[in-house]
């Protein structure tokens, strides 16, 4: 896309930020008017869809000028939506209706040149991620099922769930995983494994049931040994690159803590030994329900340091002991970091570090978790 292109896009989403609420509602209303046969692919309940919508396309407007990071993360939007049952003639339908969603709320910046750098906009994402989509079909399934082998309750609304998937599930430590109960159909969350791929090809994950969340709190409190989930394809490339020599801090907060674990798992795997620094914190000790593990993995590998925190309120701020003790310890200019938890987690822990002079580009983290306020005062 041209310069003016990208400009033009983003005036367009300028333009409509002050409904960003009422958008995804009017667009999936107009799709399912125009398009009624695409109305099964959707959960009963549509929230968190309408919220993950928004979500994809401030981040493809935010990667407009970025083609190779807009390609990854359209490719991995493509082979994801292989679980739906998206097929190529959704893309045409969905672009569409998108298009005239952002006319009917961009007011004076829906110019026909305004129309039409949207429209190679769309078409650019929807390439990627239909052929992305059409590439993974030749080489493995959609979606895997999955029996229920182990349910270990580690506090009231947490839990170690584990399953065996019907056919190998190939996927690295550090990525994250799709799941629909049948309690939910066609309700998907993601949940990231706690550890590096099993030669017995079980998943362990941990799960907190949250307030009003339909699929943690059907998979915490209900499931039981033999239910059967279903498993969407592994997402995501956070990844310890073993040819690199800069040393590593990595942040995990909560569940974030599966992360992390299957993170350095996975990097013991592919032989690094680049130094890691990792931070834990926690709201219980209960909930360092993997803190013994990789404290034995630090005494085998003296490149890994593990430091663990206890606080009752993980997300408030730079305040919590885990990010004051994180603060305590740079600068760290020749760092990379790895950050996993709660979003507002995040956030403030690439604050922290890019104030310890981490670059943002080397703030490594869940691909729908912003960090555009980080760099600001």
């Amino acid at each position: 896309m041209t310069k003016r292109q990208i400009e033009l896009v983003r005036a367009v989403t300028a333009a409509v930020e002050p409904w960003a609420a009422d958008l995804p509602r009017f667009f999936y209303t107009l799709l399912f008017e125009r398009y009624p046969q695409v109305r099964e692919l959707f959960p009963i309940r549509m929230e968190v869809q309408q919220d993950r919508l928004l979500r994809a396309l401030l981040m493809i407007v935010d990667l407009v000028d970025d083609p190779q990071h807009l390609a990854t993360f359209c490719a991995d939007l493509g082979r994801d939506h292989r679980k739906f049952g998206t097929v190529t003639a959704h893309y045409a339908a969905v672009g569409e209706c998108l298009l005239a969603t952002l006319a009917h709320y961009a007011g004076p910046s829906w110019t026909p040149e305004a129309a039409e750098a949207w429209t190679a906009a769309y078409n650019t994402a929807a390439q990627a991620m239909d052929q992305a989509a059409l590439e993974d079909a030749r080489h493995r399934p959609a979606v895997w099922q999955a029996r229920v082998t182990g349910h270990v309750r580690r506090s009231h609304n947490l839990a170690e769930i584990t399953v065996q998937p019907d056919q190998p599930y190939p996927y690295r430590g550090g990525q994250f995983v799709s799941m629909t109960t049948p309690w939910w159909p066609r309700t998907w969350r993601y949940y990231s494994p706690a550890h590096a791929p099993r030669r017995d090809n079980s998943i362990t994950f941990m799960v907190r049931a949250l307030t009003g969340g339909r699929v943690s709190n059907a998979l915490v409190r209900h499931a039981e040994l033999g239910d059967t989930v279903t498993l969407g394809p592994p997402l995501g490339d956070l990844a310890l690159d073993a040819r690199s020599q800069r040393a590593v801090v990595c942040v995990a907060g909560g569940t974030g803590l599966a992360t992390a674990r299957a993170l350095i798992e996975q990097a013991v795997l592919d032989g690094v030994r680049r130094p890691v620094d990792l931070y834990v914190g926690s709201r219980t000790l209960e909930e360092l329900y993997a803190i013994d593990d990789l404290h034995q993995l630090s005494r085998r590998h003296s490149w890994l340091a593990v430091r663990a925190t206890v606080a009752d309120e993980l997300t408030s701020g730079s305040g919590t002991q885990l990010l004051n003790s994180l603060a305590k310890q740079g600068p760290w200019p020749d760092h990379d970091a790895f950050l996993a938890g709660p979003g507002a987690l995040v956030v403030s822990a690439a604050r922290v570090l890019h104030r310890g002079g981490i670059p943002i580009e080397r703030l490594h983290h869940d691909p729908f978790v912003s960090l555009d306020s980080v760099g600001t005062p």
